[in-house]
């Protein structure tokens, strides 16, 4: 592997002497460990613990960890750092918030999405809100919500802990985790270091995939708790990695982030006020990309971009109990970006003469939102929940090379709301729900990017999108699950264009000529779109339990009357459990069918359609064993047909085969995980 990972050692040696400690203690009974087909736990929300163990594979980010849940899908590129989709839809559309702040990563091609810096089992709680169906996490979510978050109340109840895991695979696959907590009577310290690294994967094929990685990361809290109603944290997080990558002719060399954040909270001030929270933070992300430091460099001439961005953010809010069955949460927050690019090309490439040259900012962003969400029981088993937000955006695009503006002053004020009538079933244990949203986003970094009209003609226009949900959750006791449908409306959709020839005129403003091959433009459409997920689980024997997913969506391009780009296509899941006292074994089904509604060279800031694909199953086995409460042994098997496949929406592995040839998904792997926790 490339570059050298002192945490790897460390991490390798410390869960070696903790394995050589005593096995000692009651068998524990296995309670779900093994997690095939998340389930909504509330009206389109799921919560899930990322410390459990995954199948199929345990994640190695945050993309990977998602793809697992109804209605999500990850845009492959490499080994590493895909593109989450919900509901095919991605980018902006889909906020993603670490520890209660958003941010986003410096490649100007999507090289390092916001999940590329999460190691999900470095959390304590995943939560996904499904459409625009919140207001206190930031502008957009047409798609949805995700929140990676750390537990403050387990870190500051007293006493230590101490959580560690191991993970090997195949190809090279060894992901390390140590955590470390200690909380006294007024105050607590959390520590958390992790590393991953994988060397290129092979597909069903047999094919070498130009994918492996290395990352490692340090994150730590110290918090202030003079009585049970306060709460001060000071937080920080470092992390740096890099990462091949089969879908372009460069690789990510240097992927650094510095984080910093204080929260505050104080609860029961009044009967009125129940708490007040504020928080502070600051990003930055250092990136470095080119094409010779982890390929065999060709005869194209050396490259090198050197992308940052910093991310400052600001949130104050209050829960209000207004009425005895009446809370309000209102409150306003703050985010301002700034995104600067210096690279060069030859010989002063290959001496790494980037380093000395200053930084030219390209665009720099500034958002102010104030928010108020009200839920209201009307009766005992009758509520409505219902939010109301407004952001005020402006942004000034700069040109990279010079740094002469192209677009400045971009100003717009952007609403979004929703309300939600929700009913728990009189004699089931049942909840239905009907919720309509609406929700605007203006373009980002790198929808600016593609659009070429900047110096003659505006911007985009922001997209609106209005769209109701529907569904029905039910849980009893051997059986569980639930039903959500949704149709969407989405007027002034940002549809992009990348390809090797001249596009119609569809969408706007494409340039004259190409760019290293390469037109590269967006524009304005309307969409409709409609699907929906459902999942369950059933015990139907006291050691045995079924459980399933489906998930569809249908899009169209309503402007230009074809399919709108970049749908996934239909896919359920079945899984089978069986679980004897300590032990439990699955296995789960993936089916995929084709899609043939497809707009080729067409999509969004993370991928275009390359054209249709055929369907494909794959299988999936994994066993657990739990001894005590300290201990968790779990191990699978990936594909176990070694099928060769690759997803709908995957990037094009231009690096190995050539455009349009999607890059494949891995082929049979198999992995073992230890897990260990003392309090």
């Amino acid at each position: 592997m490339h570059g050298n990972f002192a945490l790897r050692t460390s991490t390798l040696l410390i869960l070696a002497a903790i394995a050589g400690m005593s096995w000692a203690g009651d068998v524990t009974t296995l309670d779900e460990v093994v997690v095939t087909a998340p389930r909504m736990a509330e009206p389109l929300t799921i919560e899930l613990d990322p410390k459990l163990p995954q199948q199929p594979v345990p994640a190695n980010d945050g993309a990977s960890f998602l793809k697992n849940v109804p209605g999500f899908a990850m845009i492959r590129k490499g080994g590493t750092d895909g593109d989450p989709v919900l509901r095919g839809l991605a980018g902006s559309r889909l906020n993603i918030l670490l520890d209660g702040t958003e941010f986003y990563g410096g490649c100007g091609m999507r090289m390092d999405p916001p999940t590329a810096y999460v190691f999900p089992e470095t959390f304590d709680k995943v939560t996904v809100i499904k459409g625009p169906e919140t207001v206190l996490y930031g502008n957009g979510n047409s798609a949805g919500v995700v929140l990676f978050d750390r537990d403050a109340k387990a870190m500051s109840q007293p006493g230590g802990r101490v959580d560690a895991s191991l993970m090997a695979g195949a190809w090279g696959r060894l992901d390390g985790v140590l955590a470390g907590n200690y909380a006294g009577e007024k105050a607590y310290i959390h520590a958390v270091a992790s590393h991953a690294e994988s060397n290129d994967y092979k597909d069903g094929d047999g094919k070498k995939v130009h994918s492996f990685y290395e990352r490692e990361n340090l994150s730590g809290a110290a918090g202030w708790t003079p009585d049970r109603d306060t709460r001060l944290e000071f937080s920080a997080v470092a992390s740096r990695a890099e990462a091949a990558y089969a879908d372009r002719t460069m690789d990510g060399v240097k992927f650094d982030r510095e984080g910093y954040g204080i929260k505050f909270e104080k609860g029961n001030l009044s009967p009125v006020v129940q708490k007040i929270a504020a928080q502070l933070n600051y990003n930055y992300i250092d990136h470095v990309m080119d094409n010779y430091s982890l390929r065999t460099y060709t005869a194209m001439s050396h490259m090198v971009n050197n992308p940052d961005r910093e991310t400052k953010s600001a949130k104050l809010s209050a829960d209000l109990a207004v009425a005895a069955t009446t809370l309000l949460t209102v409150g306003a927050d703050w985010q301002g970006n700034e995104h600067t690019l210096r690279k060069v090309s030859g010989t002063e490439a290959q001496a790494d003469a980037y380093a000395g040259l200053p930084r030219i900012k390209d665009m720099a962003t500034d958002i102010t939102g104030l928010f108020g969400e009200l839920r209201h029981d009307l009766s005992e088993r009758q509520r409505v929940i219902a939010g109301l937000r407004v952001d005020d955006w402006s942004a000034d695009r700069y040109n990279s090379m010079t740094g002469g503006t192209f677009m400045a002053g971009a100003d717009e004020t952007l609403t979004s709301g929703f309300v939600r009538y929700e009913q728990d079933l009189a004699g089931q244990s049942a909840t239905a729900f009907v919720g309509l949203g609406h929700s605007e986003r203006p373009m980002d970094y790198w929808e600016a990017s593609t659009y070429n009209g900047l110096l003659a003609s505006g911007r985009l226009n922001p997209e609106r999108n209005d769209q109701l949900d529907a569904g029905l959750i039910w849980k009893g006791g051997d059986f569980n699950g639930s039903v959500s449908l949704f149709y969407s409306r989405i007027d002034d959709y940002i549809l992009t264009y990348a390809g090797s020839t001249v596009p119609s005129a569809r969408v706007m403003n494409c340039p004259a000529t190409a760019t290293m091959g390469v037109y590269s433009c967006s524009g304005n459409i309307d969409a409709t779109r409609y699907g929906g997920e459902a999942d369950m689980a059933w015990r139907f024997a006291p050691q045995w339990t079924l459980r399933g997913t489906l998930a569809w969506v249908h899009a169209d391009n309503d402007t230009d009357n074809v399919p709108l780009a970049q749908t996934p296509p239909l896919e359920g899941r079945l899984g089978l459990d069986y679980t004897t006292g300590p032990w439990t074994f699955g296995g789960v089904v993936r089916m995929v069918a084709e899609q043939d509604r497809v707009d080729v060279g067409y999509g969004n800031i993370v991928g275009q359609d390359y054209g249709k694909t055929s369907g494909f199953n794959t299988l999936a086995l994994n066993l657990a064993y739990k001894p005590n409460k300290q201990w968790l042994v779990s191990a699978g098997l990936d594909n176990v047909f070694d099928k060769s496949y690759a997803e709908h929406l995957a990037r094009d592995n231009s690096f190995e085969a050539g455009p349009g040839t999607r890059v494949n998904e891995p082929g049979r792997f198999i992995w073992a995980k230890l897990n260990y926790r003392f309090d």
